[in-house]
Formats: C-alpha cells, structure tokens, sequence
C-alpha cells in the first residue's frame, strides 16, 4: 500500500530520533528551560534574521494556533480568515473553544485577496452597528493554503499594509511552511517573513519532526505568553523533546533540505499525473496536489494507493489530494505510476 494522504505519516527524520536515543539519559531541566532548547531557539532568531525576537516552541499545529490567537485577541473579537482557512474548517472549532469567532472571507484558491480584506474592514468599521458585532482583532493566512496555493511577497506586502492601516496584526500558520520555501514559485525567504506578517510559525510535525511548531515574534511576543502556552495544553513538561528536534533541524540546513526533497518528489508526481492524463482541480506549486478522479476509478485505485478525499467534484467525479512529504521516495512515485 503506498500513501500519499498527507504529508506526516512517517515518524521522524532519524538524525533527530538518533539525537533522541543519544541524550536520553541525561538529566535535563524541564519546560524548554534546557541547553538543546536555548540553542533551537538561538539557531532560529538566526535563520529568521530576528535575533531580538522570541521563539516558542509548542507540541502541535491546532495548540499553537488556538495559544496564539486566544493570546493576542481581547475577548470581544475574532480572527480573520479565509472560508477554507484551516482555523475555520480542520480544527474542531478550537478558536471558537477558546472563546473566539472565526470571521470568514471569500477566498481565491484558498488565499485571501488584499482587496477584498480592505473591503471587509471598510464596511465593518461603517457599519453603525459595529458594537454589537464581534470585532476583527487579527488576519490569519496559511502559507501554503489549504490547497496547496502560495501567496507572492506582493500579496503578502499588500496584506500586511491592509492590516497595518486598521491595526491588526497578520498571524501567518506554517504547518507547511518547509514546503512553501522550498517551492520553485516562492519568491521570499525565512527571513523575510520578519517584515511581511507580525507572527508566524515553522511547522515542525509535517516537516521531520516527530511533533512540535516553533512560533516566531519578530518584535518581542506579548507579556506572560509563557503562561498563555501552558494555559492551552501547549507546554511539555520535558522540553527537550522539542528542543532535540527544533535543533537538528535547523542544524546544516536539514530543514529547508527536507522541503525540497517534498517538492522534487511533488514534480515528479505532476508529471505523471499528467502522463497518465488525469485532470487537476487547481494548479498547486507545492507538496499538495489536487485532482479530479472518476468515482469507480477512485474506488479501484483506494485499494492501493491512500489519498485524502477532499471535495465532491460532480455526480461521479471527487477532486482527491495527493501529497509528498520530506520522506517520500522516488521509488514510492514509480510505484505510483504503476499502479495508476
């Protein structure tokens, strides 16, 4: 069976499990307060160009996006996002669990359009009835989109003047974030998202970790956002877990390594989707692609190949996402050929 549903159901990369066998023994403090900790977080203000910003490494995507914007709301607004924004579709409703509305907007391929965010501010601080309505208190964009679709540095420059002229801060989910840079059509780097979104975080569970995101504060983060991590579930008691694995990957470029081993991978795959003359619902240039299957085709190829059933395309055809991760092999994409 070969499996292609996601982009972390392999463990980790083993120089990080053979980090974690080497040190297990020794006796370390707890809650990050350790020396593999001190140099992850020392090694990524570094890669981030930010050495007076803050790092904090949390155990999971849907935790550290709940911390972040239950953090920097006030309790009367909500977040921003896109209607295929992860925080509004894929995450239980955990924003709302914290006691936060996710506000939607239309979006384009899954990314939100400056313009169309200027117009929804416009129109929210006109509206005479703006106090009984919950107020929007952040943006939050994924990068990559849920659907595997990338923002330029113009569009995120353009977001980033939107939310600076009604004050908001832009929270940027990296899950993904690897894979973003690591794709041909990027046109920015790590250290450059200093200047183009106010927090963001590198994803470290679909990128070679066993678990854990590192979420960046370019300028400093907001006062007791330690005790908001803890608050939410995020904070493990052995930290060095996460310090061991933040540390091997950002030693030797490991982790823009294992980007761009995903989205070789992806370009392979394209080409033999292509071959193989099978539509594509959008086009994605990075690890995620996205594809039109015939109903009986899709029930067929299910019983050896895994992918993530996404979206009804019409009566008898399902838009199904394929996707590489840093693992993937190129023997694991001729598999694919054969088999499709």
């Amino acid at each position: 069976m070969l499996y292609f549903r996601c982009d972390y159901q392999e463990g980790a990369h083993p120089l990080i499990l053979q980090r974690l066998v080497q040190t297990n023994l020794e006796q370390l403090d707890g809650y990050g307060e350790d020396r593999y900790t001190r140099s992850a977080k020392e090694k990524i203000l570094k890669a981030c160009g930010c050495p007076s910003g803050e790092v904090f490494l949390l155990v999971g995507g849907t935790q550290t996006n709940a911390t972040v914007i239950g953090t920097l709301l006030r309790d009367y607004e909500g977040a921003v996002a896109v209607d295929s924004g992860h925080i509004g579709v894929h995450e239980a409703g955990a924003i709302e669990y914290t006691h936060h509305k996710v506000l939607t907007l239309s979006g384009a391929r899954g990314k939100m359009e400056a313009s169309a965010l200027e117009a929804y501010l416009e129109a929210f601080y006109a509206d005479p009835n703006k106090d009984h309505m919950v107020w929007p208190g952040l943006v939050y964009i994924s990068l990559p989109t849920e659907y595997g679709t990338l923002y330029s540095r113009a569009e995120l420059e353009a977001l980033k003047a939107v939310c600076g002229r009604f004050k908001l801060p832009l929270y940027v989910d990296g899950a993904r974030l690897g894979y973003a840079l690591a794709s041909p059509a990027c046109d920015f780097s790590l250290a450059d998202l200093k200047e183009l979104c106010d927090v963001f975080y590198i994803g470290g569970t679909k990128v070679g970790s066993l678990c854990g995101e590192a979420v960046v504060f370019p300028a400093g983060a907001p006062a007791h956002f330690f005790t908001s991590v803890k608050q939410h579930g995020a904070l493990l008691a052995k930290g060095r877990l996460l310090g061991l694995q933040f540390d091997t990957l950002f030693t030797d470029g490991l982790y823009l390594e294992l980007g761009r081993n995903a989205m070789a991978r992806a370009q392979e795959m394209i080409a033999v989707l292509k071959e193989k003359g099978i539509p594509f619902f959008l086009e994605s240039p990075t690890n995620q692609q996205f594809v039109i299957l015939e109903n009986r085709y899709m029930e067929q190829l299910s019983a050896q190949v895994a992918f993530d059933i996404w979206q009804p395309y019409d009566a008898t055809h399902t838009v199904v996402r394929f996707a590489t991760s840093w693992a993937t092999t190129p023997a694991q994409i001729a598999q694919l050929k054969q088999f499709l």
